[in-house]
Protein backbone atom coordinates (compact mmCIF):
# COMPACT_ATOMS: atom_id res chain seq x y z
CA UNK A 1 0.00 0.00 0.00
CA UNK A 2 1.27 3.50 -1.01
CA UNK A 3 0.42 6.93 0.12
CA UNK A 4 0.45 9.98 -1.68
CA UNK A 5 -0.90 13.15 -1.05
CA UNK A 6 -2.88 14.97 -4.43
CA UNK A 7 -2.73 18.24 -5.30
CA UNK A 8 -6.05 20.09 -6.97
CA UNK A 9 -6.53 23.36 -7.69
CA UNK A 10 -5.42 25.90 -5.01
CA UNK A 11 -7.67 29.13 -3.76
CA UNK A 12 -7.65 32.29 -2.43
CA UNK A 13 -10.01 32.99 0.11
CA UNK A 14 -10.85 35.85 2.83
CA UNK A 15 -8.84 34.94 5.66
CA UNK A 16 -11.36 36.58 8.35
CA UNK A 17 -14.57 33.86 6.89
CA UNK A 18 -11.64 31.14 7.18
CA UNK A 19 -11.08 31.91 10.91
CA UNK A 20 -14.58 32.61 12.16
CA UNK A 21 -14.05 34.84 15.07
CA UNK A 22 -10.58 34.77 15.59
CA UNK A 23 -8.61 38.30 15.33
CA UNK A 24 -6.49 39.17 12.14
CA UNK A 25 -3.81 39.88 14.86
CA UNK A 26 -3.96 36.13 15.71
CA UNK A 27 -4.59 34.49 12.45
CA UNK A 28 -2.29 36.46 10.60
CA UNK A 29 0.83 35.20 12.70
CA UNK A 30 -0.35 31.94 11.15
CA UNK A 31 -0.60 32.22 7.39
CA UNK A 32 -0.02 35.78 5.95
CA UNK A 33 -2.98 36.90 3.79
CA UNK A 34 -2.11 38.96 0.73
CA UNK A 35 -3.29 42.67 -0.05
CA UNK A 36 -6.86 41.76 -0.31
CA UNK A 37 -7.03 40.03 2.98
CA UNK A 38 -7.17 36.49 1.16
CA UNK A 39 -5.28 33.33 2.75
CA UNK A 40 -3.30 30.68 0.25
CA UNK A 41 -5.49 27.31 0.73
CA UNK A 42 -4.70 23.38 -0.55
CA UNK A 43 -7.55 21.66 -1.81
CA UNK A 44 -5.41 18.63 -0.62
CA UNK A 45 -6.64 15.10 -1.52
CA UNK A 46 -5.14 11.86 -1.14
CA UNK A 47 -4.34 8.79 -3.07
CA UNK A 48 -4.60 5.17 -1.92
CA UNK A 49 -2.63 2.52 -4.23
CA UNK A 50 -2.84 -0.81 -3.22
CA UNK A 51 -5.92 -0.44 -0.49
CA UNK A 52 -6.56 -4.41 -0.65
CA UNK A 53 -5.94 -4.09 -4.47
CA UNK A 54 -7.89 -0.69 -5.25
CA UNK A 55 -6.93 2.83 -5.71
CA UNK A 56 -8.97 4.83 -3.79
CA UNK A 57 -8.95 8.81 -3.76
CA UNK A 58 -10.05 10.59 -1.31
CA UNK A 59 -11.58 13.60 -2.32
CA UNK A 60 -11.15 15.35 -5.95
CA UNK A 61 -10.53 19.22 -4.42
CA UNK A 62 -12.31 22.44 -6.12
CA UNK A 63 -11.48 21.15 -9.57
CA UNK A 64 -11.99 23.29 -12.61
CA UNK A 65 -15.57 23.50 -13.24
CA UNK A 66 -16.67 26.91 -12.27
CA UNK A 67 -17.37 29.31 -15.43
CA UNK A 68 -14.14 32.12 -15.45
CA UNK A 69 -15.92 34.40 -13.27
CA UNK A 70 -17.26 32.22 -10.88
CA UNK A 71 -13.81 30.86 -10.43
CA UNK A 72 -12.83 34.77 -10.22
CA UNK A 73 -15.14 35.25 -7.47
CA UNK A 74 -14.62 31.89 -5.27
CA UNK A 75 -10.59 32.41 -5.76
CA UNK A 76 -9.56 29.63 -7.51
CA UNK A 77 -6.22 29.77 -9.36
CA UNK A 78 -5.50 27.12 -11.63
CA UNK A 79 -7.62 27.83 -14.54
CA UNK A 80 -6.75 23.83 -15.87
CA UNK A 81 -7.85 20.67 -14.11
CA UNK A 82 -4.69 20.53 -11.51
CA UNK A 83 -5.93 17.30 -9.78
CA UNK A 84 -5.77 15.24 -13.36
CA UNK A 85 -2.20 16.59 -13.90
CA UNK A 86 -1.18 15.34 -10.15
CA UNK A 87 -2.46 12.26 -10.22
CA UNK A 88 -0.59 11.46 -13.92
CA UNK A 89 2.77 12.63 -11.63
CA UNK A 90 1.37 10.00 -9.32
CA UNK A 91 1.44 7.20 -11.69
CA UNK A 92 -2.56 7.08 -12.23
CA UNK A 93 -5.73 8.67 -14.31
CA UNK A 94 -8.69 9.66 -13.08
CA UNK A 95 -9.82 6.22 -15.27
CA UNK A 96 -8.29 4.12 -12.93
CA UNK A 97 -9.57 5.22 -9.69
CA UNK A 98 -11.76 2.29 -8.15
CA UNK A 99 -13.50 3.95 -5.48
CA UNK A 100 -13.52 7.72 -4.57
CA UNK A 101 -14.40 8.70 -1.17
CA UNK A 102 -15.91 11.77 -0.47
CA UNK A 103 -16.12 13.43 3.07
CA UNK A 104 -18.89 15.68 1.85
CA UNK A 105 -20.32 17.35 -1.12
CA UNK A 106 -19.58 21.27 -1.13
CA UNK A 107 -17.40 22.38 -4.30
CA UNK A 108 -14.16 22.61 -2.87
CA UNK A 109 -14.17 19.13 -1.76
CA UNK A 110 -15.84 17.27 -4.97
CA UNK A 111 -15.70 20.19 -7.80
CA UNK A 112 -12.68 17.79 -9.28
CA UNK A 113 -15.04 15.59 -9.68
CA UNK A 114 -16.37 16.75 -13.21
CA UNK A 115 -14.50 17.20 -16.01
CA UNK A 116 -12.86 21.32 -16.61
CA UNK A 117 -15.49 24.09 -17.66
CA UNK A 118 -16.19 24.03 -21.36
CA UNK A 119 -19.06 27.35 -22.86
CA UNK A 120 -21.61 25.62 -23.39
CA UNK A 121 -21.48 22.06 -22.81
CA UNK A 122 -23.16 20.41 -19.14
CA UNK A 123 -21.28 18.97 -16.76
CA UNK A 124 -19.67 15.51 -17.26
CA UNK A 125 -18.94 13.20 -14.31
CA UNK A 126 -15.01 12.16 -14.28
CA UNK A 127 -13.93 8.31 -12.63
CA UNK A 128 -16.15 6.17 -15.10
CA UNK A 129 -14.90 3.15 -13.49
CA UNK A 130 -15.05 4.21 -9.25
CA UNK A 131 -17.56 3.61 -6.56
CA UNK A 132 -18.38 6.85 -5.03
CA UNK A 133 -18.57 6.85 -1.34
CA UNK A 134 -20.89 9.50 0.63
CA UNK A 135 -22.43 9.48 3.78
CA UNK A 136 -25.91 8.90 4.18
CA UNK A 137 -27.02 11.97 6.23
CA UNK A 138 -24.65 14.38 4.27
CA UNK A 139 -26.94 12.99 1.23
CA UNK A 140 -29.92 14.32 2.17
CA UNK A 141 -28.11 17.84 3.56
CA UNK A 142 -27.10 18.00 -0.12
CA UNK A 143 -30.37 17.29 -1.75
CA UNK A 144 -32.50 19.60 0.25
CA UNK A 145 -29.95 22.65 1.08
CA UNK A 146 -30.22 24.78 4.20
CA UNK A 147 -30.61 28.80 2.42
CA UNK A 148 -27.20 29.41 4.84
CA UNK A 149 -25.14 26.74 2.51
CA UNK A 150 -26.91 26.11 -0.45
CA UNK A 151 -24.05 28.27 -2.78
CA UNK A 152 -21.35 25.40 -1.31
CA UNK A 153 -22.96 22.82 -3.03
CA UNK A 154 -22.89 21.93 -6.98
CA UNK A 155 -26.50 22.00 -8.31
CA UNK A 156 -26.12 19.25 -11.23
CA UNK A 157 -23.76 16.85 -9.10
CA UNK A 158 -26.04 14.60 -6.80
CA UNK A 159 -27.98 14.08 -10.12
CA UNK A 160 -24.90 13.15 -11.74
CA UNK A 161 -23.31 10.63 -9.07
CA UNK A 162 -26.93 8.62 -7.94
CA UNK A 163 -27.36 8.36 -12.17
CA UNK A 164 -24.09 6.91 -12.17
CA UNK A 165 -25.20 3.77 -10.68
CA UNK A 166 -21.89 3.54 -8.21
CA UNK A 167 -22.86 6.03 -5.99
CA UNK A 168 -22.83 4.35 -1.81
CA UNK A 169 -24.57 5.93 1.07
CA UNK A 170 -22.71 5.38 4.06
CA UNK A 171 -24.59 4.88 7.10
CA UNK A 172 -22.28 3.48 9.60
CA UNK A 173 -18.63 2.07 10.32
CA UNK A 174 -18.29 0.64 7.49
CA UNK A 175 -18.74 0.67 4.07
CA UNK A 176 -19.74 -2.34 1.95
CA UNK A 177 -17.63 -1.29 -1.10
CA UNK A 178 -14.43 -1.08 1.36
CA UNK A 179 -15.44 -2.93 4.36
CA UNK A 180 -12.88 -3.29 7.53
CA UNK A 181 -10.18 -1.49 5.66
CA UNK A 182 -11.37 1.46 6.02
CA UNK A 183 -13.43 3.15 9.31
CA UNK A 184 -15.69 6.14 9.03
CA UNK A 185 -16.19 8.77 12.08
CA UNK A 186 -19.35 11.38 11.28
CA UNK A 187 -19.26 15.11 12.67
CA UNK A 188 -22.13 17.70 11.96
CA UNK A 189 -20.78 20.97 12.86
CA UNK A 190 -19.11 22.04 9.71
CA UNK A 191 -22.53 20.56 7.85
CA UNK A 192 -24.54 17.72 8.55
CA UNK A 193 -23.11 14.04 8.34
CA UNK A 194 -19.39 14.87 7.39
CA UNK A 195 -17.43 11.43 7.09
CA UNK A 196 -13.90 11.13 8.06
CA UNK A 197 -11.87 8.24 6.54
CA UNK A 198 -9.64 6.71 8.92
CA UNK A 199 -7.15 3.63 7.87
CA UNK A 200 -3.35 2.92 8.60
CA UNK A 201 -3.38 5.22 11.03
CA UNK A 202 -4.20 8.09 9.41
CA UNK A 203 -7.54 9.88 9.31
CA UNK A 204 -8.42 12.36 6.37
CA UNK A 205 -9.75 15.82 9.00
CA UNK A 206 -11.61 16.97 5.98
CA UNK A 207 -13.24 20.31 7.17
CA UNK A 208 -13.43 19.33 11.16
CA UNK A 209 -9.77 20.05 10.99
CA UNK A 210 -9.01 21.66 7.72
CA UNK A 211 -5.01 22.32 8.71
CA UNK A 212 -2.93 23.21 11.50
CA UNK A 213 -4.03 26.37 12.97
CA UNK A 214 -7.64 24.51 13.22
CA UNK A 215 -5.99 21.76 15.75
CA UNK A 216 -6.81 24.84 18.17
CA UNK A 217 -9.66 24.14 19.95
CA UNK A 218 -11.60 27.43 19.77
CA UNK A 219 -10.69 28.26 16.48
CA UNK A 220 -13.33 27.69 14.02
CA UNK A 221 -14.47 28.55 10.44
CA UNK A 222 -17.17 31.08 9.43
CA UNK A 223 -18.45 28.67 7.11
CA UNK A 224 -18.97 25.94 9.96
CA UNK A 225 -22.94 25.93 10.69
CA UNK A 226 -22.66 24.97 14.52
CA UNK A 227 -19.23 26.21 15.56
CA UNK A 228 -20.10 25.17 19.18
CA UNK A 229 -20.90 21.38 18.31
CA UNK A 230 -17.79 21.45 16.31
CA UNK A 231 -15.36 22.54 18.89
CA UNK A 232 -16.40 19.60 21.32
CA UNK A 233 -16.37 17.36 17.91
CA UNK A 234 -12.77 18.35 17.73
CA UNK A 235 -12.07 17.70 21.25
CA UNK A 236 -13.35 14.04 21.15
CA UNK A 237 -11.84 13.83 17.64
CA UNK A 238 -8.30 14.64 18.55
CA UNK A 239 -8.32 12.96 22.33
CA UNK A 240 -8.39 9.94 20.34
CA UNK A 241 -6.13 10.32 17.82
CA UNK A 242 -4.16 11.37 20.26
CA UNK A 243 -4.17 8.45 22.80
CA UNK A 244 -4.47 6.10 19.40
CA UNK A 245 -1.23 8.05 17.63
CA UNK A 246 -3.19 8.06 14.76
CA UNK A 247 -1.77 10.96 11.88
CA UNK A 248 -3.97 13.94 11.14
CA UNK A 249 -4.25 14.37 6.79
CA UNK A 250 -4.96 18.20 6.20
CA UNK A 251 -7.11 19.50 3.20
CA UNK A 252 -6.48 22.83 3.08
CA UNK A 253 -3.44 23.15 4.81
CA UNK A 254 -1.30 24.88 1.90
CA UNK A 255 2.48 23.99 3.44
CA UNK A 256 1.39 20.82 5.31
CA UNK A 257 -0.08 17.89 4.24
CA UNK A 258 -0.07 14.84 7.25
CA UNK A 259 1.40 15.79 11.35
CA UNK A 260 0.75 14.28 14.60
CA UNK A 261 -1.54 15.96 16.81
CA UNK A 262 0.31 16.77 20.63
CA UNK A 263 -1.14 18.04 23.74
CA UNK A 264 0.77 20.30 26.21
CA UNK A 265 0.88 20.59 29.81
CA UNK A 266 -1.94 23.32 29.61
CA UNK A 267 -3.81 20.65 27.50
CA UNK A 268 -3.66 23.02 23.93
CA UNK A 269 -3.24 20.97 21.01
CA UNK A 270 -0.96 21.41 18.55
CA UNK A 271 1.24 19.71 15.56
CA UNK A 272 4.35 17.81 15.20
CA UNK A 273 6.12 15.63 12.81
CA UNK A 274 4.68 17.85 9.96
CA UNK A 275 5.49 16.67 6.42
CA UNK A 276 4.40 19.13 3.05
CA UNK A 277 3.45 15.65 1.06
CA UNK A 278 3.54 12.06 0.88
CA UNK A 279 5.31 10.33 -2.18
CA UNK A 280 4.59 6.54 -1.53
CA UNK A 281 5.09 6.22 1.46
CA UNK A 282 3.45 3.15 3.50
Amino acid sequence: MQLWSINGNTQKLDGGAMFGNAPKAMWSRWIAPDELNRIPLACRCLLVKDLDGRNVLFETGIGAFFEPSLRERYGVVESHHVLLDSLAEAGVSHEDIDVVVLSHLHFDHAGGLLAPWQEGKTPQLLFPHAKFLVGAAHWQRALKPHPRDRASFIPELQDLLAQSGRLELVAGEYSQTLGQSVRFHFSDGHTPGLMLAEFASVVFCADLIPGRPWVHLPITMGYDRFPEALIEEKRTFLDDKLARSVRLFFTHDHACAIARVTRDERGRYGTTDEQPELRGAI
